[in-house]
């Protein structure tokens, strides 16, 4: 946990140019889910989004739909309000920079940098680009005219204009960055950072007088002709959220821990915003974490292609904690990411179905059957103490993750206590257990099983907090800050209770859910004329695809024994095993079974390896042979032979 006890996070404030897309809902959830842990740890926690609405741009827009410039700006805003309401995001203030008392937080900001000497009157000329509200110096344009950002032309500016002393703050940026490693989240993007500011910073300019939409500077300063700068009045919403320049109760929440922001307004927050905050004097945040931007089925977005991710519409077909799961889950924070339903599903289907809701559906089956629903977590440490100390090694290691913007990781590490469970009930086999008079184990058992799910849930809340507490009732308990204190900081066991049931919490979904884009079209298509060509040349009985005696042949099975195993890295389910099958060197296998055996428990043992399959790359990893098994709904078993075999025997 940080060490500190106010924690401070904020989004962008997102421009009302446009609606909401996937980019917006992505910064937004990963902010949401930081502010939902950091309560439920027990952190004085105050979360801050909204939605910038000044500049030229914005001006513009709102004269091509016919409505006045404030009339527009509220009505996206509100867009942006009310999707993230029903999205259930659980900020603290929504600000708009239309707020008077933000306007007036700008306005002093403004004049203690002015008396502070950091503001100057000047004449400004050069390129400037209307759509990022940025000025570049030609050096950065695209064949000396095209903004180097969007690719839009760039138009030759002239005005009187206010500059902020941007390189006198040089060094001084550096020395942070320098000081600070963490700084600006993920590293790699803190060293961009520091090579642009070594290459020398000029003056900024802060003022407009081409446009009236925006800030008015301070009256002391009698030049009502001039607007400030949008990035300006828009980086100050920081503070002036929490009071700065009217009332500033809330001050004490500053400096931010964390401003969440795309990798596309990286400079103005890691160069200008700091730059700024040095010149009013105030502390600095501790961290500025950018992640990458989102494509879809391989391709930029775009209004043209008809391509781009409505975040409601895909909340309301899959569901809003599915696409919080797979948003956080499916990219590494800072780097690309790519949306496509097929990737969607199968997190939907493989890690939440089969993982997740299969071990609560288990824990039912087995309360219910053997003990008419009560579960007792009494004998948990008497007989699984092992698995115990497992989960929590897990646990441990998770909020530095969080803290550190390894989501993805986070949640990696947070579903191995779910192996856990699922391995321990297909190692233990409570089925033939009972069969033996053993109930206390039996019990012991499915009191793991409750107490894994009890904890699992309760650390993915701020993930998939609907989700979470569906099960947290199943299990008999609220998740607060008193419940993570008892089950994750003190390491303690459910009290004993009667299980609540419920529906399946993930249904198989079988077909994507939206309408498909072109690309997606494409591969649907291709993937049905598989289907036709393998109907028209496979006999067909019973739904089984009947083959010659020859063709049985023609695959080699043979007797192994594993004579090394050991898990692959980053890899939740693989195991690398190295198997004698009677050559002159063993074979490297890849197998998919490390949720149902540890690397201890088939080293040494015999399998059924299926020995003429061509070889193929698996997490990188050569694999020249495939294992047999049999999995149904009580787990995976491998295929063994009765008694112990030469290695290299041949099957069949």
């Amino acid at each position: 946990m940080p060490c500190y006890k106010n924690v401070y996070i904020t989004t962008p404030i997102y421009y009302v140019n446009d609606i909401a897309h996937i980019g917006h809902a992505y910064t937004t959830i990963i902010a949401d889910t930081l502010a939902r842990y950091s309560r439920m740890s027990g952190l004085d926690t105050f979360f801050l989004t909204g939605t910038d609405e000044h500049g030229q741009k914005i001006e513009e827009s709102a004269k091509t739909k016919g409505k006045s410039t404030q009339a527009y700006a509220d009505e996206i805003s509100a867009t942006f309000k009310n999707l993230w309401n029903d999205f259930h995001i659980s900020y603290d203030k929504f600000i708009r920079t239309t707020d008077q008392d933000h306007k007036t937080g700008v306005q002093k900001a403004f004049s203690v940098m002015y008396e502070n000497g950091d503001i100057y009157k000047d004449v400004y000329k050069g390129h400037y680009c209307i759509s990022c509200e940025t000025f570049f110096p030609k050096t950065q344009l695209v064949d000396d005219e095209f903004c180097p950002e969007c690719g839009k032309s760039t138009v030759i500016v002239e005005e009187e204009s206010y500059f902020f002393k941007l390189s006198k703050y040089q060094d001084k940026l550096l020395e942070w960055y320098h000081n600070n490693p963490d700084c600006i989240l993920p590293k790699s993007k803190r060293n961009e950072v520091i090579r642009f500011v070594e290459g020398g910073l000029d003056d900024l300019s802060i003022t407009r007088t081409s446009f009236d939409w925006g800030v008015k500077l301070p009256e002391n300063l009698n030049d009502p002709k001039h607007v400030m700068y949008v990035w300006l009045d828009a980086l100050m919403n920081y503070v002036t959220a929490l009071g700065y320049g009217t009332d500033e109760k809330n001050m004490h929440y500053w400096p931010a821990h964390v401003h969440l922001i795309g990798k596309d307004i990286l400079r103005f927050h890691a160069i200008y915003w700091p730059a700024f905050l040095m010149s009013l004097g105030l502390p600095l945040p501790k961290h500025i974490a950018a992640h990458g931007w989102w494509t879809r089925d391989g391709e930029k977005m775009s209004k043209s292609k008809g391509n781009v991710v409505n975040p409601r519409e895909v909340a309301d077909a899959y569901g809003l904690d599915n696409f919080r799961y797979f948003l956080l889950r499916e990219v590494p924070f800072g780097g690309d990411g790519d949306f496509s339903q097929k990737a969607l599903i199968d997190r939907i289907n493989s890690d939440l179905g089969n993982d997740l809701g299969n071990l609560l559906n288990r824990l039912t089956g087995m309360s219910e059957k053997y003990f008419e629903g009560n579960v007792n977590c009494t004998d948990v440490n008497k007989f699984y103490q092992a698995e115990l100390d497992e989960m929590e090694a897990s646990l441990e290691k998770l909020e530095p993750m969080l803290f550190e913007m390894q989501i993805h990781r986070y949640l990696e590490e947070l579903w191995r206590p779910l192996s856990i469970a699922n391995k321990a009930i297909d190692r233990y086999q409570p089925w033939t257990l009972m069969k033996e008079g053993k109930t206390e184990e039996v019990m012991a058992l499915n009191g793991l099983v409750a107490v894994i799910l009890a904890k699992v849930s309760t650390m993915l809340y701020p993930v998939m907090p609907e989700t979470s507490v569906k099960i947290a009732n199943v299990l008999c308990f609220k998740i607060d800050h008193a419940s993570w204190n008892h089950l994750i900081k003190q390491k303690n066991l459910l009290s004993s209770f009667v299980l609540e049931k419920i529906p399946p919490l993930f249904p198989r979904i079988e077909e994507p859910l939206l309408a498909q884009t072109g690309s997606e079209n494409k591969k649907s298509e291709a993937k049905a004329a598989r289907k036709e060509e393998q109907k028209t040349t496979e006999q067909k009985n019973e739904g089984i695809a009947l083959i010659g005696i020859d063709q049985f042949f023609q695959t080699s099975l043979k007797v192994g024994t594993v004579i090394e195993a050991e898990e692959v890295p980053k890899s939740s389910k693989l195991l690398l095993l190295q198997v004698d099958i009677g050559e002159e060197n063993p074979r490297q296998v890849v197998a998919g079974i490390k949720e149902w055996y540890s690397a201890e428990d088939i080293l040494g043992t015999q399998v059924c390896m299926v020995a003429n399959l061509k070889p193929a790359k698996l997490m990188g990893l050569k694999s020249e042979g495939m294992l047999l098994a049999a999995k149904d709904s009580e787990g995976l078993s491998l295929i063994r032979p009765e008694k112990p075999k030469t290695a290299g025997t041949p099957i069949g």
